[in-house]
């Protein structure tokens, strides 16, 4: 799993799982008067709310860290696990709030008449840490700040050999600018005679290669021009930058593939 791949609302939503955890070993409910020695039980003692507030609760932190964090996540019939982790994460809010209403299960002071018992800590706890997970998993989507980084990604010290590629000098290593076959020098990635290949804007003569973060997932496009991505930049993991296509960067991503990113916008420069 890669922990660069988690953004601000993620870790959001890991810090009301650890609160929902926490939460689920405080009184379930509270009785006004009750002396000390009345044993208040924990919200694991109680069948619906450990199955539809903590258990469902933390099986939807579970699959929104891992969908963000894996490479490629497995999916259920056909379906990502993020969606199925934001359904868990509004239904436990939605059962917490039912359960704080009633937290013992209509039962009025336990047959001893008047008022049935409050909510405990617990239970309060639990609402409240499912609300914020349920909100964080609901906007992090949309909201820009809660795309963010969670961990940002680590400046390189100096700059180094491209994944794969040849030693200091060779083609991709930042700072040095190679001439192609028949090109000329100074103009990195030049075709063979010196001319650019039609269909494709010409690369800027100024242009070095350099190193880069993006902010938020991207797809990056064939060199050909085609529609279908044939990879997705992560944050939190350095990319090296080889051309320059007018707005766009020409990429090679971990395992040496050479792709097009379109949307470069926010980019994190190293």
């Amino acid at each position: 799993m890669n922990i660069r791949s988690l953004t601000r609302g993620d870790g959001v939503v890991i810090g009301a799982a650890v609160l929902l955890f926490i939460a689920s070993f405080l009184d379930l409910y509270s009785i006004e008067g009750a002396s000390d020695s009345v044993d208040i039980p924990s919200l694991w003692a109680s069948g619906p709310v450990l199955l539809s507030v903590v258990l469902a609760g933390l099986i939807a932190a579970a699959l929104i860290v891992v969908a963000r964090g894996l490479p490629q996540a497995p999916k259920v019939a056909g379906l990502d696990l993020a969606p199925f982790g934001v359904a868990f994460a509004v239904f436990a809010a939605w059962s917490a709030l039912g359960n704080v209403f009633d937290p013992a299960g209509g039962v009025d002071n336990f047959g001893g008449g008047g008022d049935g018992p409050d909510a405990g800590i617990g239970l309060i706890l639990a609402l409240v840490a499912t609300l914020v997970m349920a909100a964080a998993a609901v906007a992090t989507p949309l909201v820009p700040a809660l795309k963010g980084a969670l961990v940002p990604a680590a400046r390189p010290a100096a700059p180094q050999q491209p994944y794969g590629a040849q030693p200091p000098g060779g083609y991709g290593y930042p700072g040095a600018q190679q001439a192609s076959f028949g090109g000329q020098p100074g103009q990195p990635g030049q075709p063979y005679g010196g001319q650019p290949q039609q269909g494709q804007p010409a690369a800027a003569p100024d242009f070095s290669p350099f190193w880069f973060a993006v902010p938020v997932p991207r797809p990056l496009f064939p060199e050909d021009g085609s529609p279908t991505p044939i990879a997705e930049l992560a944050p939190g993991t350095w990319y090296l930058a080889v051309e320059q296509r007018g707005q766009a960067l020409v990429a090679q991503t971990q395992d040496g593939r050479r792709g097009v990113l379109q949307d470069t916008s926010g980019i994190q420069r190293g």
